[in-house]
C-alpha cells in the first residue's frame, strides 16, 4: 500500500511501541467508562473533570460524539490510548488546539493499573513527532501541576523547555487556585530531542499509511 497524500492535520490513528492512540469511536464508550472508574482515586487529584465521575455509558457516548465532531471538523484532536489489541483503554491523549494556531497543547491521562511504565512518556514522544510533521505548527506545549512530578517529569524526559510557573491561574479538582507549570518545544528544536526518535506508524481516516515527512 503506497502512503496517503501529505495532510496538513493529524491523523486518525497512530501505533507507538506498546499502544494504539486513535480517535474515539462511540462504541469505545464502555471501555472508557471501565478504564476511568477504575482510576478515580488516581486521578481525582489532578483531573477537575474526574469529579464529576462516574458517568454511565449514554454520557460517554455523548462525550465520544462531541470529541469525534471535533476531530473531523479539525478544531480538536482528541485521542484514546488503547493496548496493541485495542482491548482496552489505557488512558487519555490528544493534541490540543488551545495555544494557538501554529501550536498545540498535549494533554494525557493514564490507567491506574498502567502508571510507572513510561506509557505518558511514550505517547507524548510520538505526539511530539506527529505535531512536527505539520507545517503549520511551531511549538508544542505540555501543562501540569507542579504538584504532579510524575506528570512534569514527562516533557523533562523529552527535551521540552520549562518555560513559566503561572500562579494560580487554574484550578484545583477541590477548586482551590493553582499554578500551571508550561513546557515548550519549538520546531528548531525538535530534531535535537529524544521525541525525535519516537517510532510511531501513522494511518489516515482510510486506514492508509501517512508520511513522517514534514514537506
Amino acid at each position: 500500500m503506497t502512503n496517503s497524500p501529505y495532510f496538513s492535520t493529524p491523523p486518525y490513528r497512530i501505533e507507538t511501541a506498546r499502544t494504539v492512540l486513535r480517535c474515539w469511536e462511540p462504541a469505545d464508550a464502555p471501555l472508557l467508562k471501565a478504564a476511568i472508574d477504575a482510576s478515580l482515586d488516581h486521578l481525582r487529584p489532578w483531573m477537575p473533570w474526574a469529579m464529576s465521575e462516574p458517568e454511565d455509558v449514554s454520557m460517554k457516548v455523548m462525550r465520544i460524539r462531541r470529541w469525534r465532531a471535533q476531530f473531523d471538523f479539525d478544531k480538536d484532536y482528541t485521542y484514546g490510548i488503547f493496548s496493541e489489541d485495542e482491548s482496552a483503554v489505557l488512558g487519555g491523549t490528544g493534541l490540543h488546539t488551545r495555544p494557538a494556531k501554529n501550536a498545540f497543547e498535549i494533554g494525557y491521562w493514564i490507567h491506574a493499573d498502567h502508571v510507572n511504565r513510561g506509557l505518558a512518556t511514550e505517547i507524548s514522544a510520538a505526539l511530539t513527532r506527529v505535531a512536527f510533521t505539520l507545517p503549520q505548527i511551531d511549538r508544542v506545549e505540555i501543562h501540569c501541576d507542579p504538584a504532579n512530578l510524575r506528570s512534569a517529569s514527562v516533557p523533562r524526559k523529552l527535551g521540552f523547555r520549562h518555560e513559566a510557573t503561572l500562579h494560580r491561574r487554574a484550578v484545583r479538582s477541590d477548586g482551590v487556585p493553582r499554578d500551571t507549570m508550561i513546557w515548550s518545544i519549538f520546531a528548531d528544536e525538535f530534531a535535537r530531542s529524544p521525541a525525535a526518535s519516537a517510532k510511531v506508524k501513522l494511518y489516515d481516516i482510510l486506514g492508509v499509511p501517512m508520511s513522517l515527512a514534514r514537506p
